[in-house]
């Protein structure tokens, strides 16, 4: 070799194929060792080099300080650099020696040494630019040792055939060396200093993290060890990496955005986001651009291996190098995978930043006009929706260019390996898309329909819920359940079609890849007596498949996902577009002749305003004139919010605002007056004293630290206004604009602060003030007083100088000096610490506590919000009863069937496989195979028994639907049933909207979201249990290996779904302020910009928003770190699945071969889908469980026992007994009714009348056992009325109860749920209810539609519609309670007449407030705190001179 001129050895590089490949002890030739092996190393690290320089110069994160570790890496750069030049030197000295070796032996330690060197600067150059672990020197010192490996390797086979001992001894230091860099290298540095981490509480382990546990995603593992330990809590999880929050995201999107918009009209949207977060993304498709590569490799590997086992000559080690291979391959991808879908998400979630900051800043800016044409709710819909949808395509986009890329290669591949045949399949995918898209079609329309009736059961549910008393005093119950289960029927019948449906996708689904498979070997096997369908041939294909199957059914979804995304961003263009304030309307500026106040002919708004005015400083302006005739305008005008037209207004100094509606935030009171400037204390008090806050802090729970909810919540109307004015107030500003801040007070409260704050003698009295307002009273004390009518100021001057010009001032006066006597003062507001009563009573009753949270995040009580989160955390009770319940809700039979069906179409998917691979290995004769036909046959009919039979597939597909349909029913029957059976108490400390939601979300979690998981969750179980099995049927010794990676599959997931939870609970309870805030921000955008706060509210916005996405980082990362443990677990079984080929490739044959690998490698997305699966299934589960928690509540007595039933005409004469009656409302409350006995004879007329609170109501609830009697018995006709059923009970009982209900839904059915009575009977009723003439003017008479709640009706005729329910049950014993209440005059004498004459011979118990009306019944029962303490005629009672005498005089009757 040395005498060889360098020309020829670079010929003598071609392969000795007999030394490296057709041996059983492979090695390379020394030439090859020395040259390529040194160069690929040399080669990545000059291409990486420029790329990276240039990166790190533009990414500097501080300087790190020369620790240890650097000290070390530099040192052995430096001494690799010397060791490779030795080789220089004592080349040159063997040429002084005139041994002349191959000229590689110079220039290999050259390049070599200039490569280390250049190592070295780029440590230290990293070290300058804050690199903390580096990838691209760690994977070039992996390079470099996995080539010097090799050399290592055939130096020492050949170590004892060599005299060169020095080039063999610097060889073994080199090579020690590149150990311990690579290993050093594994270490992280210390982090630079000056960083932002050094001070932070909870960094971000991720960029001080090493290279291998970044890729790893190993650094998150801390957090979920310590949500395995305990429930996490908000200040467990780490602060946001610099290039995640707002403030870094917005200002760069916003520049981008809001410049060109200058410019030019349309700035677009995508170009911006493609600026600012392209290059991050960019990276994106490189890892995707690789990974689509490797994932052909597989196949490719399978390929080699099937021939390896074929070929019993080829030497072992070839096996296990393409197991290594494969090993590797499938690592890598896993790796570049991960890192791909974590760049997309934190690229999506910058994306949602920069969103919801950019429309936050807009928000602020946009003009009133502007704002109105769109909603607060579309507004945050702009947030929250289309956010997430850009969201959503950050993961897709790639797909675009992804997916045709892996269509085509996987097509090629198919093409090489089978031929033409090939189009067969293709033709059979093509086919199955539209089908697919007709399917999505369908579904659209049968999810609208779905949800259609879903609102409206919802809708009547609401009402029913609203009305459930009236519904039990009636007894009505029935009827309704029958309306909500009509409408529930017919929600379940478009459930079955959409079942239907589903099972026919999943039918496709499943069966695509078989019959592509089916048909292309079919053609393949047919068009050619010499086609042979091998091993080889078949599973590649069939692996080819699989991959192909993927992309297919993602581009639809891809599509659909732009199209989305382009709605929103048209949608978001319209709203960033928007016209905004322009900030020199208004000049603030000192003016001369010392003036202030300054408007000159400005048109404003539609108004046209032709105004000239001056305010002298300190001065006191009244701003008075007719509703509408723009004195807020006015004020807007000053405050710059209007569009200015011409002329110039000028204000001097800064200025407060008072709203006309106060605004209040969701703080404390203290920081709501404070509003962002520093605290001064004796200010402070000063403040709240002047605007009489003093007694109502008092009242408050915690003093001024209380929080004030959402809206003012827990403020009254009158409270709020004074907030609004301290804030203005503290603020101590020159200008004081009061838009009408004294009409929300009570008189005595307005006058206080007149004097005190804004009048000659106030805090404010040397500041400029401009008061619109209605109180004529304080008038006299104004300096000037403007007049307005129609947009102009028609008149202006003292009150005095006002009075004397009798114009517009003096007829003002007129119109509200009349109104002024007739406001009555309604007293001092007070507030019930509302919030805080709720929650302990709440939590007292053992609440669901997610519901709770749901009420308390959407009424913003932040002060239950923290009760909560301790209470919360608690783990659900063991799923197993709560599956076995659902299974129970299904049927036993349909349950066991699903499963059943489920293995039989696993078992004939794994048996036709089989097949194949016996068919595979059928010995080639004269270069055909001999049973083709028989094979095909038997496989095809496999196959369709899989499939087209519907045995199973389809089979399973329509029996978990339909089983899912059958539980939604049994559920939502017994969860209706159960809650009309509750007792009155029940609803009473229930909200409705807990039950509405149990209604709404969660059986519609039952009905659509249940099922599909379920068959996915199945699927992917028997999919990964089938693979497994294949594998232990080809190489049984693998039994060894899958238990224990069974039980790390296990454990990983048991731990990975502990912290998960937690992490989306965070989320989503961190989620809700960012709206609400928003939400706030929108209703007080005139008052923040008045106070010229913008820059607090944005930083606000941005912390609020900042903190959600701190929860939601680690949930991202949480489930890459579950899905790359879990892919290694999938990995090592192909490892062991093809190793344990190779091992036993004497005993196997290739079929079995193909088919264990192939299986094996599909097994990595299944674990990964399994463990989504398992997932979200246990999350949706609960649903079950929420429901089921309303089986056990306490029920109310039986509707009707059939023993004790009464005669049918019972009660015959309606006499009423109590005999020592008494009532309570609790278990632990006193008694509210006690001793009560009384004898009702029947036809008596018999009033009840007593004081708020006396008992009267109780008395009727006891008569028809809404609550349970205490002690004591009621007694009707001789039958105790505690022993029969309730209907039969409250049939035969009348009520017109006190607010009149009605439904929505006919006026017939709200008369007659029961259609019971024919058409004459309920039109004499209207006749005598006097309500005949109007019904009759309806257009649709008795089908007259109601709205909910009878809005379309008046009180009056709602309360005639109850009557007339009455009249018609025309039974024996009738209650009014209160019923004339709400009834003008007139038609109270209707009423009574008509009670009169109707129920002559009947019993009339009367509950009466209005003393009139009972004058002339035959007996008056008077009740004091629950006894009875007067009985007798009204006559006799009056000459008693008692309580009802004393009554009587109060209502001016005696």
């Amino acid at each position: 070799l040395s005498s060889m001129p360098w020309y020829q050895l670079l010929g003598s590089l071609n392969w000795d194929w007999n030394l490296t490949w057709h041996t059983e002890n492979p090695d390379f030739t020394p030439c090859f060792q020395n040259t390529v092996l040194v160069w690929i190393p040399c080669i990545y690290l000059w291409v990486c080099f420029p790329v990276y320089f240039l990166y790190l110069r533009c990414h500097d994160r501080g300087y790190i300080q020369m620790s240890n570790l650097n000290k070390a890496k530099t040192a052995l750069g430096l001494i690799l650099w010397i060791v490779c030049w030795a080789d220089l030197f004592y080349s040159f000295w063997e040429r002084s020696q005139n041994i002349f070796q191959a000229p590689f032996f110079l220039v290999r330690p050259t390049v070599l040494g200039i490569t280390m060197l250049l190592a070295t600067f780029l440590i230290q150059y990293e070290r300058i630019k804050g690199v903390q672990s580096s990838g691209v020197m760690t994977i070039f010192w992996l390079i470099s040792l996995l080539c010097a490996v090799v050399v290592f390797r055939s130096k020492i086979i050949n170590a004892l055939n060599t005299v060169d001992a020095f080039r063999y001894a610097t060889f073994c230091i080199y090579f020690i060396l590149l150990l311990v860099q690579l290993i050093l290298c594994c270490f992280p540095e210390r982090p630079p200093l000056f960083s932002e981490t050094v001070n932070d509480p909870n960094p971000c382990p991720e960029f001080s993290a090493s290279f291998l546990s970044r890729i790893t995603f190993w650094w998150i593992t801390g957090l979920m060890v310590q949500g395995y330990r305990r429930p996490l809590e908000a200040k467990d999880l780490w602060s946001l990496n610099k290039e995640d929050k707002s403030e870094e995201i917005v200002p760069e999107a916003e520049a981008l955005i809001i410049k060109p918009s200058q410019k030019s009209s349309e700035a677009s949207l995508f170009k911006v986001l493609y600026k600012t977060f392209g290059p991050y993304f960019l990276m994106s498709f490189l890892f995707k651009a690789a990974h689509d590569l490797l994932m052909f490799a597989g196949p490719e590997i399978l390929k080699l291996l099937i021939n390896f086992v074929n070929n019993k000559a080829a030497p072992n080690w070839q096996g296990y190098f393409y197991t290594g291979l494969l090993f590797v391959c499938a690592c890598l991808q896993t790796l570049i995978l991960h890192q791909y879908f974590h760049i997309c998400f934190v690229t999506g979630m910058r994306l949602k930043t920069a969103i919801v900051g950019v429309i936050y800043r807009k928000a602020l800016v946009i003009t009133n006009s502007a704002r109105k044409t769109s909603t607060v709710g579309e507004i945050v819909n702009l947030m929250s929706v289309d956010a997430q949808r850009f969201m959503d395509l950050a993961t897709y986009i790639n797909m675009i260019w992804s997916a045709p890329l892996q269509v085509i290669l996987a097509l090629y591949l198919l093409w090489q390996n089978l031929g033409p045949s090939v189009l067969a399949g293709v033709a059979v995918m093509i086919l199955l898309v539209p089908i697919n898209a007709v399917m999505a079609m369908k579904t659209k329309t049968y999810q609208v329909a779905q949800m259609k009736s879903k609102d409206n059961r919802i809708k009547l549910m609401n009402e029913i819920l609203n009305g459930i008393k009236v519904l039990k005093l009636y007894a009505w119950e029935l009827a309704f359940r029958e309306k909500v289960l009509e409408i529930r029927q017919k929600e379940l019948k478009v459930l079955k079609k959409s079942a239907y449906l589903a099972a026919m996708a999943t039918f496709t689904w499943v069966c695509a890849p078989f019959l592509v498979a089916l048909s292309t070997f079919a053609v393949y096997v047919t068009i050619d007596k010499n086609n042979v369908l091998d091993a080889q041939k078949a599973f590649v294909s069939l692996a080819l498949f699989n991959i192909l199957r993927f992309p297919l059914n993602m581009l639809p979804m891809v599509i659909s996902s732009i199209v989305e995304a382009s709605v929103s961003l048209k949608r978001l263009r319209v709203f960033l577009s928007h016209e905004e304030l322009d900030p020199d309307s208004i000049i603030r500026g000192p003016i001369t002749d010392g003036e202030f106040l300054f408007l000159k002919q400005a048109e404003l708004c539609t108004l046209y305003f032709s105004i000239n005015f001056t305010v002298p400083e300190g001065s006191l302006v009244a701003v008075v004139g007719q509703v509408g005739c723009g004195k807020s305008s006015l004020l807007s005008a000053l405050l710059g919010e209007m569009d200015k037209k011409e002329g110039y207004v000028v204000v001097k100094g800064s200025v407060a605002y008072v709203p006309q509606q106060a605004w209040v935030q969701n703080a404390t009171l203290e920081d709501n007056i404070i509003f962002g400037r520093e605290m001064n204390e004796s200010r402070y008090k000063r403040v709240i004293e002047a605007c009489a806050l003093l007694p109502d802090i008092e009242i408050l729970p915690t003093g001024d630290k209380t929080e004030i909810g959402e809206k003012g919540v827990n403020l009254s109307g009158g409270q709020k206004q004074r907030v609004s004015l301290a804030r203005a107030v503290y603020c101590n500003a020159d200008v004081y604009l009061f838009d009408d801040p004294l009409s929300a007070v009570d008189a005595h409260v307005g006058k206080h602060i007149f004097e005190k704050v804004i009048g000659p003698k106030g805090i404010l009295k040397n500041k400029t003030r401009v008061l619109v307002t209605h109180a004529i009273n304080y008038l006299p004390q104004m300096d000037t007083i403007l007049v307005m009518s129609d947009g102009e100021i028609s008149e202006m001057g003292s009150y005095q100088e006002l009075l004397k010009q009798d114009g517009a001032f003096a007829e003002f006066l007129r119109t509200y000096a009349n109104a002024e006597q007739s406001v009555e003062n309604s007293g001092n507001e007070t507030v019930l610490s509302f919030a805080m009563l709720l929650c302990s009573y709440l939590i007292k009753l053992q609440y669901d506590p997610g519901d709770l949270e749901k009420i308390v995040i959407s009424q913003g009580w932040p002060i239950c919000s923290r009760f909560l989160s301790q209470f919360w955390s608690s783990d659900l009770l063991p799923m197993a009863t709560v599956y076995w319940d659902y299974m129970k809700a299904i049927g036993l039979f349909i349950s066991f069937l699903s499963i059943f069906l489920f293995m039989c179409n696993h078992i004939a998917s794994l048996a036709s496989n089989y097949w194949l691979s016996l068919w595979t290995d059928d010995p080639v004769i004269n270069g055909t195979q001999q049973y083709t036909n028989v094979r095909l046959g038997v496989y095809g009919a496999l196959g369709i028994s899989q499939g087209l039979l519907g045995i199973a597939v389809f089979g399973y597909s329509m029996v978990v639907s339909i089983g899912g349909i059958f539980a939604s029913r049994h559920l939502h029957l017994n969860l209706l049933h159960n809650v009309l059976r509750s007792p009155m108490s029940f609803f009473e400390r229930t909200p409705s909207g807990n039950l509405v939601n149990r209604f709404s979300k969660e059986i519609d979690t039952i009905d659509s979201t249940i099922p599909p998981i379920i068959k996915m969750f199945m699927g992917s179980t028997f999919n990964v249990i089938g693979a497994c099995i294949i594998i232990l049927l080809a190489t049984p010794i693998a039994a060894v290996i899958i238990p224990p990676l069974g039980l790390v599959y296990l454990f990983v997931q048991r731990f990975y779904v502990a912290t998960s939870r937690q992490l989306k609970r965070l989320e989503s309870v961190s989620r809700s302020p960012v709206y609400s805030h928003f939400n706030e921000t929108l209703l007080g955008v005139s008052v923040i910009r008045a106070f010229e706060e913008q820059k607090r509210f944005i930083k606000q916005n941005d912390v609020k928003v900042d903190e959600n996405q701190k929860a939601y980082y680690p949930s991202i990362v949480a489930n890459r770190w579950l899905a790359v443990r879990l892919e290694y677990v999938g990995n090592c079984i192909v490892l062991f699945a093809a190793l344990f080929a190779v091992i036993a490739r004497n005993k196997l044959s290739a079929g079995l071969v193909g088919l264990s690998v192939s299986y094996s490698l599909q097994i990595t997305a299944y674990l990964n889908w399994l463990v989504r699966m398992s997932s979200e299934l246990e999350t949706n589960i609960v649903a079950v469980e929420r429901v089921k928690e309303y089986a056990e509540m306490e029920k109310e007595a039986e509707w009707s026992i059939e023993q004790t039933a009464p005669a049918s005409t019972w009660p015959k004469e309606g006499k009423v007994e109590f005999r020592g009656y008494g009532l309570r409302y609790r278990e632990d409350l006193d008694l509210v009714l006690k001793n009560i006995n009384v004898t009702i004879n029947g036809g008596e007329k018999i009033g009840i009348v007593g004081r708020t609170g006396a008992g009267k109501s109780s008395l009727t609830l006891g008569l028809f056992r809404i609550n349970e009697a205490a002690e004591g018995e009621i007694i009707i006709d001789g039958i105790n009325i505690a022993k029969i059923g309730l209907h039969d009970l409250r049939f035969k009982i009348t009520i017109i109860p006190q607010d009149p209900i009605l439904f929505s839904g006919s006026l017939r059915m709200n008369l007659d749920p029961f259609d019971q009575h024919s058409d004459e009977d309920i039109w004499r009723s209207l006749e005598l209810a006097h309500l005949k003439n109007f019904v009759s003017s309806l257009p649709d008479k008795l089908n007259h539609e109601c709205a909910e709640g009878g809005e379309n009706l008046s009180v009056g005729q709602r309360q005639l519609v109850c009557l007339a329910r009455a009249l018609l049950r025309k039974s024996k014993i009738l209650v009014l309670d209160e019923a004339t209440a709400a009834v003008d005059l007139e038609t109270d004498k209707l009423i009574q007449s008509t009670i009169k004459s109707q129920f002559e011979e009947c019993t009339v118990l009367t509950i009466a407030h209005r003393l009139n009306t009972i004058m002339d019944y035959t007996r008056v029962l008077v009740l004091d705190r629950g006894e009875v303490v007067e009985c007798g005629s009204p006559d006799h009672l009056l000459q008693e001179k008692g309580i009802f005498y004393s009554m009587a005089k109060d209502s001016g009757l005696v």
